[in-house]
């Protein structure tokens, strides 16, 4: 037909959350000592902004002066910062035990959900909620 564009669509293929925290060497601490990211870069003297990596997964880390939203609301709401997905229940349940042993603080224990997939929630040192999840079976 006239008129239509016959080009594909443009395909995303990524997407980063960015995470509001209080101290950046302290959130790549985190992030690389406990949960296995790498550092991909850190910007600013001092740094400012951070971004980290697990396989495909990227997380951007902007220092702020004071929280972005209320910490009650968050906690009360489970209010969540960022979901990163795994693609089998064994993942799902080994990264679970992994952090686990790391020593990370959860909001939500390993646990199934009714729309069938499996989650657990961590809490970083800044209280962002980092939702994990995968399929239940």
């Amino acid at each position: 037909m006239p008129g239509q564009d016959s080009r594909p669509k443009p395909v995303i293929s990524a997407i980063a959350a960015q995470l509001f925290v209080a101290d950046i060497k302290a959130s790549c601490d985190f992030f690389t000592q406990k949960l296995g990211f790498s550092i991909v870069f850190t910007y600013g003297e001092p740094p400012f902004y951070a971004q980290v990596k697990r396989d495909k997964a990227l997380l951007n880390l902007k220092c702020v002066d004071y929280p972005v939203m209320d910490p009650a609301l968050r906690d009360r709401e489970s209010l969540l910062s960022a979901d990163m997905g795994v693609d089998t229940h064994e993942e799902i349940e080994q990264l679970f035990l992994e952090f686990q042993a790391a020593g990370v603080t959860f909001s939500q224990i390993l646990k199934k959900e009714p729309w069938g997939a499996k989650t657990f929630i961590v809490k970083d040192p800044d209280g962002n909620l980092l939702l994990c999840a995968g399929p239940a079976d």
